[in-house]
């Protein structure tokens, strides 16, 4: 798994290094001043917009667990209504990149391509669901817990990242 999100990675510098070459010549040294630059600031956002999508999480009480069994016990209504909320941006999200033609950090379009519904989906969203239910968390707010001094939820992490490379070693074997 990690060899393969390398090859893609070498993919993308090698793409992105040929389009610089044939657009005007560079030299080596400036080549890795660019990268380096655009690379730190891209972390630096990407710091930048998950501390804050953590702080917004904690504040809306979306990572505290009772929140989160008050609602599978259908109790009160807010997270559905920031579930709600969250899919209702991704769809004008969504909208606003097939409409402008959108493209990543390296210039690449942005494509939207469905996957095939199968077994899999449902089987998978129950293991989901259940994890959800019986931690308290979601991949979003483990973050979030932890940052915010929950330290038993990283059991609830490792749990995410055995399930994670349980998953990479199993996905042959799983029906897609």
């Amino acid at each position: 798994m990690a060899t393969q999100i390398e090859n893609q990675s070498a993919q993308l510098t090698d793409t992105s290094i040929s389009k610089e070459s044939t657009s005007k010549p560079i030299d080596q040294n400036t080549r890795q001043s660019k990268g380096t630059a655009s690379g730190t600031f891209v972390y630096a956002m990407t710091l930048l917009i998950g501390t804050f999508f953590g702080i917004v999480l904690t504040k809306s009480e979306v990572v505290r667990w009772q929140r989160v069994h008050d609602m599978f016990l259908f109790r009160e209504a807010q997270m559905y209504l920031i579930i709600g909320v969250g899919v209702l941006v991704a769809m004008i999200a969504m909208f606003l990149i097939r409409k402008f033609s959108a493209r990543d950090i390296y210039g690449k379009p942005i494509t939207y391509k469905p996957k095939p519904f199968h077994k899999g989906v449902i089987i998978g969203g129950m293991i989901f669901g259940a994890g959800w239910a019986i931690t308290g968390a979601c991949p979003g707010p483990i973050y979030a817990q932890v940052g915010s001094g929950a330290w038993i939820s990283l059991f609830t992490l490792a749990g995410a990242i055995a399930g994670m490379y349980g998953y990479a070693f199993l996905q042959t074997k799983l029906p897609h």
